[in-house]
């Protein structure tokens, strides 16, 4: 069941992956989603940014299964749509709960730092056409996020652009938008530079 509310911070959304990994052997990337809030983009972007940012990218297939979720993700903003839906191809891949706690516990001493900068402020940068400029952007980074798997640390830099991203919509902070506007151009250099 999705969740009521979106989560406020980064720190929120970590608890309510925790919870939502409790028991189990394995996590359905369905369950993150839901403990994400599928009414909200916002929290769906950071989700896939903290998961990329964390070892979990590591795992084959993971950057490029993000890449696919940020896509059909913010595509249906385009749309107009207001709830997120993905297709049970991807809803329903499973990451192993060992590796999904060990990558909060690897996030969880940075969230309460990070969480304590972020404010409203700058808002043209995260709504009307500056949220449209910010959607092309984090879907350009999901495009680009199988050739992220070839080169070493690249999807973690674009995981910390779309985790920045995430959490500039979650607190309508512009400043942050800024900051993973800066961010993309460093991680398309990246590419850019080892693959040509």
């Amino acid at each position: 069941m999705a969740a009521d509310t979106e989560p406020e911070n980064l720190e929120q959304l970590l608890d309510r992956m925790q919870e939502r990994s409790h028991g189990r052997q394995k996590v359905v990337v369905g369950d993150l989603l839901d403990a994400a809030g599928r009414r909200s983009f916002g929290p769906v972007v950071l989700l896939v940014g903290v998961l990329l940012v964390t070892p979990l990218s590591g795992i084959p297939g993971i950057p490029t299964l993000m890449g696919l979720v940020v896509l059909l993700t913010l595509g249906q903003i385009l749309f107009d749509r207001s709830h997120v839906w993905l297709p049970p191809l991807l809803t329903e891949r499973q990451i192993p709960r060992e590796r999904l706690v060990a990558a909060i516990d690897w996030m969880r001493p940075w969230a309460q730092r990070i969480d304590q900068r972020i404010r409203t402020r700058l808002t043209w940068m995260v709504k009307g056409p500056g949220l449209y400029a910010t959607v092309v952007l984090c879907m350009a980074i999901g495009a680009a996020m199988p050739a992220t798997e070839v080169v070493p640390f690249s999807s973690s830099i674009a995981g910390l652009a779309l985790t920045v991203f995430g959490l500039s919509l979650v607190a309508r902070d512009g400043v942050l938008a800024i900051l993973a506007w800066g961010m993309s151009v460093t991680t398309a250099v990246m590419l850019a530079g080892n693959l040509l």
